[in-house]
């Protein structure tokens, strides 16, 4: 039972560093696209806007100024700014699965030099033990 529990984990585990990374640039891809969405669809309002005020009064006197030709070029995009703890946790899902590898190569290493200095240490001992009986 203990076996398949940690063979499930194991499972688990890989499957997330794998899919980690592209769920990462594939959120980083979608925000790009939703913000290339968002600027066509401010652009078609005010071609809209300029078409269909270009009769009654001149663009550039309008008093509310939500639409001029300067405005918009320096209008922010509000809605497109991510949240930080967005940011955050898709460094975390990058960063993750590399700092778990090399977590896991270090632990590696560190378990054969647990096995070397084990083994020097019986034949450190075989050795004293041969020398005592003889």
């Amino acid at each position: 039972m203990k076996s398949k529990l940690v063979q499930l984990l194991t499972v688990c585990l890989v499957t997330v560093l794998v899919l980690s990374p592209e769920l990462v640039v594939f959120s980083i891809v979608w925000e790009r696209h939703m913000e290339v969405v968002q600027t066509k669809s401010l652009a078609c309002q005010a071609s809209q806007n300029w078409t269909s005020e270009e009769g009654k009064k001149s663009y550039q006197n309008r008093s509310d100024g939500q639409f001029s030709a300067t405005n918009f070029v320096n209008q922010p995009l509000t809605n497109t700014k991510p949240y930080k703890i967005v940011k955050i946790l898709q460094w975390f899902f990058v960063l993750f699965p590399i700092f778990l590898g090399i977590l896991v190569f270090l632990y590696d290493k560190y378990l054969i030099y647990r096995a070397t200095v084990f083994q020097q240490q019986v034949e450190m001992l075989e050795r004293l033990w041969q020398s005592i009986e003889q």
